[in-house]
């Protein structure tokens, strides 16, 4: 028999260990507390730590971060999820997406030290980067919470050097609570006394938990729209306006206009975390950051080859009523009239929130059942949901026979965006044959 790829041991290792705890989801830090002990305590020995929690916005903050650190000439590890085609996209180590050999050895060890004991996968692979990290040298570590944020597993850090908080929105209700009160008082969980905190402009309820929750801990506290401004060129770019700091700062990267606030976050904390970042690094970092399925535009591959010269595929993987307002707001910006809508969903959340945000926007929607997801809602479902909206709706089975009958509904002019769900955009990159780097 010949010996097994290192890729497939990541994926048996993977599997294995997904089967470890019969809940996927189940909070709590003592069990990842116990398989970082097993583990010599790696989450004490990390480069300097920016934490982030919130709904929407981590990822694309983070990215925002590590481009402005990486112009200054730093490196920097990232833990984020989900991924979008492979799991290697959660673990960055100095900079670079963990490679297959190296990811299976490192599963393999943690799989060892674990011993068959009761784990969810999200704690498992949270030691595993933590162990990772800890034995590649780094300028700083970047953690993004999996879901809320005091009982995340990535919340075992004492003495983080910088604490974000994203936007907050509705979302995972049944784990976190159903006012934005109570999810902010999950988020909030993050913060350490006398670190400093940043947070993202927030709903007034949001926003007195997180300062209430700032002053208890005696954080340094800034809040964008209050302590920290932004004044928007036509020109995409902005002026960034914190303490003494005025930077002119060009068009981010990522596209949207939702991108300016995430980048001025990003400044500020490298700001934070590295007081001797020079202005050029951060405007540097602010236009060359990438973020893969965020407002993303496909420009070649197998599926863009199904369509018509010019015919324009977006992604973005916005899932929530919130994250949908502001992808409306920048579909609006790319082109002003109406777009037909590839779309899959999960039925962890009412899809109808994430749909009538967009409902004035879309000239027909079609809807897919994502592949190999459990938690998908089924094409029909989704159409009807749409139908039972006022949205023109076609159900279809799969993503080629979508492509097609969104340019034929498009007649190859309107443009066409694909979203709902990142695991649906993770199954786009892989049809199109356009990896994540």
């Amino acid at each position: 028999m010949p010996p097994i790829l290192q890729n497939q041991r990541a994926e048996h290792a993977l599997k294995r260990l997904g089967q470890l705890h019969p809940k996927l989801i189940d909070l709590g830090l003592d069990r990842t507390y116990a398989l970082l002990e097993k583990l010599g305590s790696p989450h004490l020995n990390l480069a300097p730590v920016i934490h982030i929690a919130g709904t929407n916005g981590k990822g694309s903050t983070l990215a925002f971060i590590r481009a402005m650190l990486e112009h200054n000439g730093q490196t920097a590890h990232v833990y984020s999820s989900p991924h979008l085609v492979r799991f290697n996209e959660r673990i960055r180590l100095a900079g670079r997406l963990i490679d297959d050999d190296t990811l299976a050895d490192l599963l393999e060890h943690v799989e060892d030290k674990n011993g068959g004991t009761d784990i969810t996968f999200f704690e498992v692979t949270t030691a595993a980067a933590m162990f990772a990290f800890a034995k590649t040298p780094a300028d700083f570590t970047l953690l993004e919470t999996g879901l809320g944020g005091r009982m995340d597993s990535t919340n075992v850090i004492d003495q983080p050097i910088v604490t974000i908080i994203s936007p907050i929105a509705k979302d995972h209700e049944h784990f976190l609570g159903n006012t934005i009160t109570a999810i902010a008082a999950e988020k909030a969980g993050i913060m350490k006394p006398n670190v400093p905190v940043i947070s993202a402009c927030q709903h007034p309820e949001a926003a007195a938990v997180l300062h209430k929750h700032a002053k208890t801990l005696g954080c340094p506290f800034w809040q964008m729209g209050e302590d920290i401004t932004i004044n928007e060129h036509p020109d995409g770019g902005f002026i960034l306006n914190w303490q003494d700091h005025k930077i002119d700062c060009p068009a981010p990267g990522l596209m949207g206009a939702h991108q300016r606030e995430n980048a001025a976050l990003a400044a500020v904390a490298a700001m934070l975390a590295s007081p001797k970042i020079s202005i050029s690094a951060i405007k540097d970092g602010i236009a060359a950051a990438d973020w893969p399925a965020r407002i993303q535009a496909l420009k070649t591959g197998r599926l863009i080859n199904r369509c018509p010269k010019g015919q324009q595929i977006w992604l973005d993987g916005a899932h929530n009523r919130h994250g949908a307002e502001a992808l409306a707001q920048s579909l609006k910006q790319i082109h002003p009239s109406k777009w037909v809508m590839i779309a899959g969903a999960l039925n962890t959340r009412p899809a109808a929130d994430f749909l009538s945000a967009l409902k004035p926007l879309l000239q027909h929607l079609i809807t897919i059942t994502i592949p190999d997801q459990e938690a998908s809602l089924d094409a029909d479902e989704l159409c009807q949901t749409a139908m039972q909206l006022g949205i023109a709706a076609t159900a279809t089975p799969d993503l080629t026979t979508a492509i097609d009958l969104a340019v034929s509904h498009s007649n190859g002019a309107l443009p066409i965006i694909i979203g709902g769900s990142l695991y649906l955009l993770g199954h786009v990159l892989t049809e199109n044959e356009t990896y994540p780097q």
